[in-house]
């Protein structure tokens, strides 16, 4: 049977590198009226909320998060992985992490009222400079804004897949470690560096000749596509993360991501496999980051 921990140890053992370590988190999606597992939801997040980006790094190094509408951390994240409705015109219910970066800088206390989903999903929010919404920036009155105008932000939201109508009641991530046969992957998230992006995606090709493809988008690449897109699409995204992935989780300036459906895992892992003589990996500059 391949597992998630049997699969990530073939691929990592594939690339001849004694030591090498790639963070990789894997993603279940759960649907309202689906049962939860009691295990997965020993996961579940009450005291904070947390970006999903957050969520990929924490079950990258070892520690399973389960998000739901409650506690994610990002709005966007809540739409893109179908908790939350695009068009909902209210707030969330609780104080979120994103949303409280916009407090912090607005000055305004509690007098700040957090965007809906509705304001993210017209481009008002990503738009703020132009919209006149300053209390909307996370960098101060400075800030351009993610983009220059409103019809700019709304084009690009437009191209980020998003699982609506709503239907997800949670988000299970986790690592390698983690155990569970009852709990079978969706989406499996690579955090890798652009020479391990080069073989794995040689090792794919060698057993498929398909293309690769890479949505690179500037915002809600965690979410949206590296987990949504290749959950509607069942194919591979690349990304070159965002900026909640890097200044909210941390990742490193490194790092790229590689969204794979699981269904073709186990088919990237034979490949990497099967292919190493042909593309020797420990002889590409800068493959053992460990000298």
């Amino acid at each position: 049977m391949h597992t998630p921990k049997v699969l990530y140890d073939r691929l990592v053992q594939s690339l001849e590198i004694p030591g090498l370590a790639i963070p990789t988190a894997f993603v279940r999606l759960y649907k309202h009226g689906e049962p939860v597992p009691r295990k997965v939801l020993e996961y579940e997040v009450e005291e904070e909320t947390l970006t999903s980006c957050q969520a990929l790094r924490h079950a990258m190094h070892g520690h399973p998060v389960f998000l739901t509408e409650e506690n994610v951390g990002c709005i966007a994240a809540a739409i893109s992985l179908g908790l939350v409705d695009r068009n909902r015109e209210t707030p969330l219910n609780r104080p979120r992490l994103y949303t409280e970066l916009m407090k912090k800088q607005s000055n305004l206390g509690n007098g700040f009222k957090a965007p809906s989903p509705a304001q993210f999903t017209s481009g008002e929010v990503y738009a703020c400079k132009e919209q006149g919404k300053p209390f909307f920036c996370l960098f101060g009155p400075d800030d351009s804004g993610r983009f220059k105008d409103i019809e700019t932000a709304q084009k690009a939201i437009s191209n980020m897949v998003a699982i609506q109508p709503p239907e997800m009641a949670g988000v299970f991530f986790f690592g390698p470690d983690f155990e569970e046969e009852e709990v079978i992957p969706h989406v499996v998230v690579l955090a890798v560096r652009p020479v391990e992006l080069t073989r794995l995606i040689q090792g794919y090709q060698f057993l498929t000749g398909e293309p690769v493809n890479a949505v690179l988008s500037p915002l809600r690449a965690m979410d949206s596509d590296l987990i949504a897109r290749p959950w509607l699409t069942g194919q591979i995204n690349v990304s070159s993360l965002c900026l909640g992935a890097r200044l909210v989780a941390g990742f490193e300036g490194d790092r790229m991501g590689m969204g794979i459906p699981w269904k073709d895992f186990a088919k990237l892992v034979q490949g990497m496999e099967e292919s190493r003589t042909g593309f020797p990996f420990h002889r590409y500059p800068g493959a053992n980051p460990l000298k």
